[in-house]
């Protein structure tokens, strides 16, 4: 089959959805790939480049889609690209099906098989054809970025020449990918970061990250959660507990990035100009709703406004296009993996499944009959989880008796090694040599109390590790040297080398310590 990638045409849109890399991985597959001339300029990518991984080079659009069996692009296709569909062909790219009915219907009557690449289902068979998430984890890394080219300071705390610096705060709401993708670059920076989000299964994802998680004292939260993995609408009285924690976060937080979306519906508001109005003077917000109607109330989609307090709200919508090369690769390896599973035989023969979960979840379109929206896959998606119980602070009783049990425990374990101990060495004066004791003593010292002895050690050299190695050698110094007026020639002998070279450890593990000291030290 022959792959067409179109050039796309929305102004600002620089991702193209084929790059020379994956156009070789599909000519494995048996394919013939071919692209419209120019369309990968503004990703970084030329003409020569296709040329040079085998790729046909077609002057026009209309020549592409005349030539070619499928044709990939990232944005939804325009009336005039539906118009040149004839039946039996396929197009995959991006195509809000529920937002765009008339543009359904025209896709419809072309005939052609249409695969939406926003509608793949969040199963894990599908996660490497999840477009989506690939563009949230740009956006998210993006979105940092831009805050700190609108923020004036850094984002990390300093103590220089010229004084000490704070960290900035900055909140992420939504950890979705984009969100958990901001809070990562934004904690790698150094900034204290806070992240709020209406399922709290995801707490613990924050706190890995290094983040603080935003909780609300409301049992609301526990239903914030849809099937899927996807945030659901909040009740009334868990938004106004919501918007109320915000309010209260507003005037200490200088970034904000919010993410948050659901399914079907506009932007949830937020952000509110009361909020703004809270905030000082050269803070940031940075919506990435924008598109769908900001989680913001005061973001203009596709502008950068500033509010009447000097605070800066950035409503871009095009994030990934802004890192046109990054998103391009990540792009069209979602569309190679979603044409792989088109081609099972690997014969270049396209197999349109509909018995195939995320081929038929992606499926907006085929022969002719809508077929979106699709029923719920076979394979559950990410299901919701329970949150963890907050654990219950003890009592003053209750810790005294816990305290009491464990002192109980320890002393009847304390009390058995004593008379295992007693036992054993009554055993071994009735039957062993007199000199056997003497030796099986010092066994006894270093087995327990030498124990005890290291593991009490404090950690004076420049590692605990040094530390604690050079008081074993300590305890070999003291039983080498009870040994050294031991009868014989061979005991006394490996009594010496003991002291020797435990000796040279300890004085090595001192020199050591000295010399990185030294290395700190002013001059």
């Amino acid at each position: 089959m022959k792959i067409g990638a179109l050039r796309e045409r929305l102004d600002g849109e620089a991702r193209v959805a084929l790059t020379p890399d994956s156009a070789r991985q599909l000519q494995k597959l048996g394919h013939e790939p071919i692209v419209e001339t120019g369309a990968g300029i503004r990703a970084g990518i030329s003409d020569d480049a296709y040329r040079a991984a085998g790729v046909a080079i077609v002057e026009s659009a209309q020549a592409l889609v005349a030539a070619a069996d499928v044709i990939i692009k990232v944005r939804p296709p325009s009336d005039d690209e539906v118009a040149l569909l004839s039946p039996g062909q396929t197009l995959i790219s991006f195509f809000c099906p529920a937002a765009n009915q008339k543009l359904l219907e025209r896709a419809r009557a072309s005939g052609a098989n249409v695969i939406a690449m926003d509608m793949v289902p969040r199963i894990s068979r599908a996660q490497k054809m999840d477009a989506l998430s690939s563009m949230a984890n740009i956006a998210g890394y993006r979105a940092v970025i831009e805050a700190g080219t609108n923020f004036g300071r850094f984002f990390t705390g300093q103590i220089t020449a010229a004084g000490k610096v704070p960290p900035a705060k900055v909140l992420i709401i939504g950890a979705g990918v984009a969100g958990l993708a901001a809070t990562g670059i934004s904690v790698s920076l150094g900034a204290i970061t806070y992240a709020f989000d209406v399922r709290p299964e995801v707490a613990e994802q924050i706190e890995s990250m290094g983040a603080q998680f935003v909780y609300l004292d409301f049992d609301a939260q526990t239903d914030g959660a849809a099937t899927g993995g996807y945030a659901a609408p909040s009740s009334p009285e868990f938004r106004e507990k919501q918007l109320s924690k915000f309010r209260e976060l507003a005037p200490e937080i200088d970034i904000v990035i919010t993410t948050a979306l659901i399914p079907g519906r506009d932007a949830p508001r937020l952000w509110l100009a009361d909020m703004v109005a809270a905030m000082k003077q050269g803070s940031v917000i940075v919506d990435l709703a924008a598109e769908r109607g900001g989680n913001c109330e005061l973001t203009v989609a596709n502008q950068k406004v500033v509010s009447d307090n000097g605070v800066t709200i950035v409503g871009y919508t095009d994030y990934p296009s802004r890192m046109a090369a990054q998103s391009s690769l990540l792009y069209s390896t979602n569309i190679r993996h979603m044409i792989a599973d088109l081609t099972p035989r690997k014969d270049g023969v396209i197999v349109h499944s509909m018995d195939d979960d995320v081929i038929r979840g992606a499926t907006v379109t085929f022969r002719g009959d809508i077929t979106f929206p699709p029923p719920p896959p076979k394979v559950q998606a990410i299901a919701a989880q329970k949150p963890k119980e907050k654990t219950r602070e003890l009592t003053l009783e209750e810790k005294r008796a816990a305290e009491s049990a464990s002192f109980r425990s320890a002393t009847r374990t304390q009390v058995g090694l004593l008379l295992a101990g007693g036992f054993l060495m009554a055993l071994v004066g009735a039957y062993a040599p007199p000199a056997f004791m003497a030796h099986f003593i010092v066994f006894v010292l270093a087995c327990f109390v030498g124990f005890q002895v290291i593991w009490g050690v404090s950690h004076s050299l420049h590692t605990p590790l040094m530390a604690i190695t050079n008081a074993i050698s300590g305890i070999v110094v003291l039983g080498a040297l009870l040994q050294i007026g031991s009868p014989g020639w061979l005991v006394p002998l490996l009594g010496s080398l003991s002291v020797l070279i435990a000796t040279i450890n300890i004085v090595g593990g001192f020199m050591v310590t000295r010399r990185m000291l030294m290395m700190f030290q002013k001059s």
